[in-house]
């Protein structure tokens, strides 16, 4: 029952207009957290949110591709190793031979969106955006020539680097969604067309350089001897921030006189441009040990353990707010046919009176009792063991209050079919199933089990959710059982895990069952206090979300927390010199992640790996 105090969701309103029993499944906060699409520091490290105006289509294209997109470029071995300044010569100088292809075709693509556009301001802008890339070509075989390349030997361009510009040659001569050509083109206004379409395949580059420049800007204060210094600095300076949102106010003016089929052509393009930029980075050859991804890090012989909490850290909204409202709406449902109406609709308030003083009951108790377990002192370094006693007083709490509820009769009366039915509309957290829909496909080639661990009341509502968008297969699921008679539930709950001392000794049981002739290593994925002796005893704990509340009692008990990437590349600094596995349980190191996409990038890799 923990989720009552998290979500304001469970102070259930009056029905809703043409009440639905999957009211609470499509219910979604506007708040930022684990669903925003803006990624790690990106809200305050990108001026161009500041800049380039709320609502403009280079902002909308950028957000909408960054949560996923960016993360996933991001956590690239190459990428990672660059950052942590561990990354071998031989792989940055072949990088670098290949970016030169990527100039070329920049040129090529800025002199033709020249040619289109209509407006003489454009034409200035897009001069020098262009001049400036030519800048960058003429300083090019000094920049090669300075990392030990020869630039007067060709080195073949990968497959990856032919794909991109072979994309943005095309899209530049008007070649989109089977489009003829701008040398077909005949009218300004088709030509202004092909100018917005090039520009909106450009921008995504831009923009994903400057982010990632900021991004890895920050390792180098810890660094004053980095290798690639020079490299960071140059897509962290103000000046390339500046051609970023020149180009990005390009194609917000570009885009103005455009149909709304026309935009989402650009919004095509745009997103097709990321994908390239990461398939790109993933494609780079990285020949030397990486953290990320953990897929690769696993060697064929070692286990790999994924553990996942659901409520709050797969949905968007909590479990138990779903299924009491189902009771409800099942209980005026039922009683519809009955002579007496207004009975019926008495028996109803009472029903919900009944969760709203469970739900108000349970959210007072559960601060007194936080605040009960915390030590006077703040912990210099983990206290595993005063936390598991600390925890001891809140699993019983937990346990009294899943009595209540049980004992109040509001779980009674419940269809299966209804609770279904609701978990197929239940709405996963952005990036979620797509993490787990990965799993399912991948899985035959790692050797990796998942196990979901719950305090949900009903597994059935677990299990349909999954099931819903393909990812039952192979998901071990660790939860509580409503007690039915038929297929209506008797308002008894089956309750094997309802505290975070079941959460763990699940955990340990399963890690303590699993035979492996390799290294085993365990992830938990949570976001919630309940989560925290697994987030802990597990080799790498992330942390999905921003629950204040986890913070303060983790860091009271000694608990540090680390945006993973950051972690990840202090990690990566000292892979060749640990002779053994460089995550380790209970180091008191907790990862925070702001989206799943960085989990599935850093566990699987992105989708091209």
């Amino acid at each position: 029952m923990r989720g009552l105090l998290r979500r304001v969701y469970l102070r259930l309103p009056p029905f809703p207009p043409a009440t639905s029993l999957y009211y609470w499944s499509r219910t979604r906060p506007a708040a930022a957290g684990p669903n925003h699409p803006i990624p790690r520091r990106m809200s305050t490290s990108s001026t161009a949110a500041a800049v380039v105006a709320e609502g403009s289509a280079a902002r909308r294209f950028w957000i909408a591709a960054a949560s996923r997109e960016a993360a996933f470029a991001a956590y690239t071995p190459f990428l990672v190793s660059l950052a942590a300044g561990a990354l071998r010569l031989d792989s940055f100088r072949q990088y670098i031979a290949q970016d030169a292809y990527f100039l070329h075709a920049f040129a090529r693509a800025y002199e033709m969106a020249e040619e289109c556009a209509d407006d003489d301001d454009d034409k200035a802008t897009i001069v020098v955006l262009r001049k400036t890339i030519l800048r960058e070509l003429n300083l090019h075989a000094s920049v090669l020539q300075e990392w030990g390349v020869d630039p007067n030997k060709e080195i073949p361009p990968i497959p990856a680097t032919t794909k991109y510009t072979d994309f943005l040659l095309a899209t530049s001569t008007g070649k989109v969604d089977g489009g003829k050509g701008s040398d077909k083109m005949v009218t300004p206004f088709e030509k202004t067309k092909i100018a917005a379409y090039t520009v909106g395949a450009m921008t995504p580059c831009m923009r994903l350089y400057a982010y990632l420049g900021k991004e890895l800007a920050v390792f180098l204060k810890q660094d004053e001897n980095h290798p690639y210094k020079k490299w960071i600095e140059t897509y962290a300076s103000s000046d390339f921030e500046n051609n970023a949102l020149q180009i990005e106010e390009l194609l917000d003016k570009l885009s103005v006189s455009l149909t709304g089929e026309e935009l989402e052509i650009i919004g095509k393009l745009y997103q097709q441009a990321m994908r390239l930029e990461v398939e790109f980075f993933s494609a780079q050859p990285v020949d030397q040990p990486v953290v990320a991804p953990l897929s690769r890090y696993c060697g064929p012989k070692d286990k790999l353990l994924i553990f996942c909490d659901f409520d709050l850290t797969c949905t968007v909204v909590d479990s138990s707010a779903i299924l009491a409202e189902i009771a409800i709406l099942s209980h005026q449902k039922a009683s519809q046919g009955g002579a007496d109406s207004s009975l019926d609709r008495t028996k109803s308030a009472d029903l919900r009176n009944s969760w709203n003083m469970l739900s108000n009951q349970y959210m007072e108790e559960y601060e007194q009792c936080i605040a009960s377990l915390l030590p006077p002192e703040e912990a210099r370094s983990l206290d595993y063991d005063q936390l598991y006693k600390g925890l001891e007083v809140l699993s019983q709490f937990e346990k009294l209050a899943n009595s209540r509820v049980v004992d109040s009769g509001v779980l009674r009366g419940m269809n299966l079919d209804d609770i279904r039915k609701a978990g197929e509309r239940l709405i996963l957290q952005d990036g979620c199933k797509n993490f787990f829909q990965k799993i399912g496909k991948t899985r035959e080639n790692l050797n990796l089990d998942v196990h979901i661990l719950s305090y949900c009341w009903c597994a059935d509502l677990i299990r349909s959710a999954f099931s819903s968008v393909g990812c039952l297969d192979g998901l071990n699921i660790h939860s509580n059982e409503f007690a039915f008679e038929g297929s209506v539930s008797t308002g008894h709950i089956n309750r094997q895990m309802e505290s975070p001392l079941d959460k763990a000794e699940k955990f340990k049981s399963i890690k303590s069952d699993v035979g492996s002739t390799g290294t085993l290593l365990s992830v938990y994925i949570g976001d919630s206090v309940g989560d925290l002796l697994c987030l802990l005893e597990a080799d790498i704990g992330i942390i999905v979300g921003s629950s204040t509340t986890l913070r303060r009692v983790g860091k009271q008990f000694g608990v540090s927390f680390v945006p993973l990437f950051t972690g990840l590349v202090e990690k990566q600094r000292r892979i060749e010199k640990e002779e053994s596995s460089i995550f380790k349980a209970r180091s008191g190191i907790l990862y925070t992640v702001s989206s799943w996409s960085e989990v599935q990038a850093f566990i699987l890799g992105n989708d091209f790996s």
